[in-house]
């Protein structure tokens, strides 16, 4: 746990927060020389799991550096594994955080989820929806708060199943942020997927959530299963029902940072530029909150 004054340090060197209304796409590997080369104002920032560049040197580093001095950052974690029950990594979180401070991230979050028992799981995985979830993750939550010395959000993610549900997605969302003292990522994309699969309505979903504690909204595509199960793969477009959830949020919200996620099956770079443009068409055009 870092001492009072350490944190003070670390939180007068947080960067400000993105703009409300700035439009971000994922950095990924397999788009770098599209974004080398995009045009200036398709994107306002960028985002990378910390995992994938932290120690990272040669070309993809220098990559990494060029654009980090051309754009805002934002990170969203894989590992930390904020639900499960193996101690935190603290040599981790310190590495995170100096990768924070030397890219000047302007946001940091993880998922709401965990991804490791005895060795990690490579998924993220559903929590069980009970008080002792609530009370267990976010102090662990806080813990990674105090370490970094700085706000963290969490995201709602996809789920298939749910181990036990002593009450609803939202009603525990609510509960973690709250306890807590963090952020929330907003995934319209995640809570269209686990509408379907679970049977609520999303649209309520999204009216019941706090808005003091939005920090940055996802939106992504997904897998309609034969069986008629929605997987949540940022592989595919976005389809009009997601980009309705992200209307209704901005009204609710107003604008927030919003990101375009695509992990894999890339389209011509022109494609992603018109989801982007549809992103900010969007944004501009979110009034005051309701």
């Amino acid at each position: 746990m870092p001492s009072t004054d350490r944190a003070s340090r670390m939180i007068a060197t947080v960067p400000p927060p993105l703009p409300a209304a700035a439009v971000g796409l994922g950095l990924r590997r397999a788009l770098l020389d599209e974004l080398d080369t995009a045009p200036p104002g398709d994107f306002d920032f960028l985002e990378c799991a910390p995992e994938n560049w932290i120690g990272l040197g040669g070309m993809l580093g220098e990559r990494l550096h060029t654009l980090a001095s051309r754009h805002r950052l934002s990170c969203h974690g894989l590992s930390l594994s904020l639900g499960g029950t193996a101690p935190l990594d603290l040599d981790f979180i310190d590495r995170v955080g100096r990768f924070l401070h030397t890219h000047q991230v302007a946001l940091y979050s993880e998922h709401l989820s965990y991804c490791s028992d005895d060795g990690h799981l490579y998924d993220l995985l559903p929590l069980p929806f009970t008080e002792e979830a609530v009370h267990h993750t976010a102090a662990r939550i806080a813990c990674v708060q105090d370490r970094l010395g700085r706000r963290i959000a969490v995201e709602n993610v996809s789920s298939y199943l749910t181990p036990h549900a002593a009450m609803s997605e939202l009603e525990f969302t609510c509960a973690v942020v709250a306890e807590a003292d963090c952020d929330l990522l907003l995934d319209v994309n995640n809570v269209y997927v686990n509408a379907t699969n679970h049977g609520f309505d999303a649209a309520a979903f999204i009216a019941g959530l706090p808005p003091e504690r939005i920090a940055c909204l996802h939106v992504a595509g997904h897998y309609d299963d034969a069986g008629g199960l929605k997987i949540d793969t940022h592989g595919s477009p976005v389809i009009d029902p997601v980009w309705a959830l992200l209307r209704q949020a901005c009204a609710r919200f107003g604008a927030r940072p919003t990101l375009l996620e695509r992990d894999f099956n890339f389209p011509p770079y022109a494609e992603l530029r018109q989801e982007l443009l549809q992103v900010r068409r969007i944004l501009d055009s979110a009034g005051a909150p309701a």
